[in-house]
């Protein structure tokens, strides 16, 4: 198995989120939502869309806010696994993180212009 050298690159102008294992890009700033969730291992942020994520089978988890179906996501680099994805929120008031990211801050290092 050849390990794959295409991946995404955001621009160098944007503030980006790297996996903090391999570097590979994970999001750009302007992706972020909140940074006010909980992962499986601490603090996590919450993204409309990520790059260079592959993603496990979806599966009902409870989780703080009730009960959602969830499909784990994982680094296509180094495999690392990131977070999830919200597939499904079964109450209403959860429905805006359908088809959002969580990324555990863990597994993240911000890249490019922070300062």
């Amino acid at each position: 198995l050849h390990p794959r050298t295409f991946r995404s690159y955001l621009p160098r102008s944007h503030r980006t989120y790297s996996c903090v294992h391999c570097r590979a890009h994970l999001a750009r700033h302007e992706e972020l939502i909140s940074k006010s969730f909980q992962g499986s291992h601490g603090r996590a942020y919450l993204f409309n869309s990520v790059v260079n994520v592959g993603c496990g089978p979806a599966e009902q988890r409870l989780l703080l806010t009730g009960l959602h179906s969830v499909a784990d996501i994982f680094c296509q680099s180094c495999k690392t696994t990131l977070g999830w994805k919200y597939e499904q929120a079964f109450e209403s008031s959860q429905k805006y993180k359908e088809g959002k990211f969580i990324i555990e801050m863990s597994h993240m290092v911000k890249e490019n212009g922070w300062d």
